[in-house]
């Protein structure tokens, strides 16, 4: 069953997922990473954050980083895994950042691991 991107039933799928998961190594470089992301939807602004690679609902106070962008250009990024997306969007000014920039790059050359791809293949599963 596919429930749509940034819903509140899709954000409860995603935190079930991961608590079925349990510990998830993540890479070095985005171990310690924390941003938050604000995505322009038809309902208004959805608040999300990545913390050691993994999205969850809400804003993060550690966060150093805020990306502000749409929410079909959210979906290619942080769903679909479209890296070259991220760049466009960065590109043509639909991603706006606030904060440490730096941090966007540790995103740009970190692998995840085994473990954090099934959970996006899954993630990416669920969402319609």
């Amino acid at each position: 069953m596919s429930v749509e991107f940034l819903s509140d039933e899709w954000f409860a799928k995603v935190k079930e997922i991961r608590e079925s998961a349990g510990e998830v190594e993540a890479p070095a470089a985005l171990a310690d990473l924390v941003i938050n992301i604000k995505v322009n939807t038809d309902d208004g602004e959805k608040h999300l954050s990545l913390v050691g690679g993994m999205i969850e609902e809400g804003e993060h106070a550690d966060a150093a980083t805020t990306l502000t962008l749409p929410a079909d250009l959210a979906k290619r990024i942080f769903i679909e895994g479209d890296q070259s997306a991220g760049m466009q969007g960065f590109m043509s000014g639909q991603i706006k950042v606030d904060g440490d920039m730096s941090k966007l790059m540790s995103l740009q050359s970190a692998q995840p691991t085994d473990e954090q791809k099934q959970l996006m293949k899954q993630i990416q599963d669920i969402t319609a």
